[in-house]
């Protein structure tokens, strides 16, 4: 372990050029001077720095600012985070409902959950989370804004929002809450034969659950998988849900960087349950796992991927501890997933097959109220202002879990569900 974090924390240069002639090799430093110099640095520091800082202190701040400087996703985790990361995994505790990552060193929602704090408040995937309460998110860590973001439920905590196309910052207040996600729903679409599984999260039961409702709805003829604002999960649900839908070959491959640490994980024909046309729904928020599902249908050619272009979170991260109690760890990234064609999910996310807005189903008809865009810019910039109570509860209706009929009302409210129909009974006749 310890060779371990030397390994990535020290950079190691070489710059000799063997074919070169003319230049004169440089000396390649050795491990050595490369410790050396990081001890000089820190013994300065300690020295001469203006304020009087502690050994301790000057050391978390380097492992700090080295694990930033490696990715988005690695991390150092001192004594205090090491705890919090243990309460998060351990039992319930007071959150606002959102999945983040940091995307060009902005802290980024990637997905709100539904009926969540942070669903009800407004909160959309790609908003970007200039301050916490009070306090700046630039030059945080991802785990320190996770942390200042949880606490006791029923307190309350304000969020500073930057959201693409609005003129201003957006401040949205809410109250932490008890977080409890159902995975898995489970409903029909008025009027026609086909199954819509909405899968929210990877917990440990989605594949079970998706394998349930598929058995119980024997009489669909098709099927809409909808990974919106998903922001991921387990990496065996990921591949269990991709089973159900693919007979053989390879799901997603995991690649380190060593050629020998690479693992391919494959469909299992035992795990096949039914070969229904499949339209698969995606978002800017389906991150992860999400990407995993929905990469791999396409690259076997199993489904239709319908959307908007994901996230592009394609890596690996494991906690590793650097003190024997095991009080102290980095998160460090270790591997990329890897789709079947090859094509990596980190920062490149999945291009679905058929492009698809958010929003509305709009109609073309000569009658319609057209709206000039510069009164529509003044009209949206004035309800960013204002709360309406009863618009929350006409779009909470319409987002409601606990119905099993989509009507097609709602499917006019939704343009990439209702798309998604579309195709899928173009899907079911030509798989007639």
């Amino acid at each position: 372990m310890n060779r371990l974090l030397v390994a990535t924390s020290i950079a190691f240069v070489l710059s000799s050029n063997l074919f070169a002639k003319e230049k004169v090799e440089e000396p390649t430093q050795t491990r050595f001077e490369s410790l050396s110099k990081l001890t000089k640095v820190i013994g300065t520091v300690e020295k001469y720095y203006v304020d009087d800082i502690k050994l301790q202190e000057i050391v978390d701040k380097a492992l700090k600012g080295l694990m930033q400087e490696l990715d988005a996703h690695s991390s150092y985790l001192d004594k205090k985070a090491s705890k919090e990361m243990s309460i998060q995994t351990q039992g319930e505790f007071g959150g606002l409902g959102i999945t983040v990552g940091m995307r060009d060193g902005a802290l980024t929602v990637i997905s709100p959950i539904d009926d969540t704090p942070a669903f009800k408040a407004g909160v959309k995937s790609l908003d970007i989370i200039l301050k916490i309460n009070e306090t700046s998110t630039i030059g945080i860590t991802l785990d320190e804004a996770v942390n200042m973001m949880r606490g006791e439920p029923n307190t309350e905590i304000k969020l500073t929002l930057v959201r693409k196309g609005d003129p201003k910052p957006i401040e949205v207040k809410m109250k932490r809450d008890i977080i409890k996600v159902q995975s898995v729903f489970a409903k029909k679409l008025e009027g026609e034969n086909v199954l819509y599984l909405r899968v929210s999260s990877f917990d440990t039961k989605v594949s079970t659950e998706l394998e349930k409702a598929i058995k119980e709805n024997k009489d669909a003829k098709g099927i809409i998988l909808d990974l919106r604002n998903n922001p991921g999960g387990l990496l065996n649900q990921a591949i269990g849900v991709v089973d159900l839908f693919v007979k053989n070959g390879v799901i997603v491959s995991q690649k380190g960087r060593d050629v020998a640490d690479e693992e391919k994980f494959e469909a299992n024909k035992l795990g096949y349950k039914t070969d229904l046309p499949l339209v698969v729904l995606v978002n800017e928020g389906s991150a992860s796992a999400s990407e995993i599902v929905s990469g791999a249908l396409q690259d076997h050619k199993r489904g239709i991927i319908i959307g908007e272009k994901t996230f592009g979170k394609g890596s690996v991260q494991a906690v590793l501890p650097i003190d024997n109690e095991k009080t102290e760890n980095i998160k460090l990234t270790i591997a990329k997933y890897y789709l079947p064609s090859g094509r990596t999910i980190q920062a490149e996310g999945v291009t679905p097959d058929v492009i698809a807005s958010a929003g509305k189903v709009t109609k073309s008809d000569e009658n319609t109220i057209k709206i000039k865009e510069a009164d529509l810019k003044k009209h949206l910039e004035g309800e960013l202002n204002k709360v309406d109570d009863k618009i929350k509860q006409e779009e909470k209706a319409i987002k409601d879990e606990t119905k099993k009929i989509i009507s097609k009302d709602d499917l006019m409210e939704d343009n990439q569900l209702n798309t998604s129909l579309a195709i899928l009974k173009s899907l079911i006749i030509m798989n007639k």
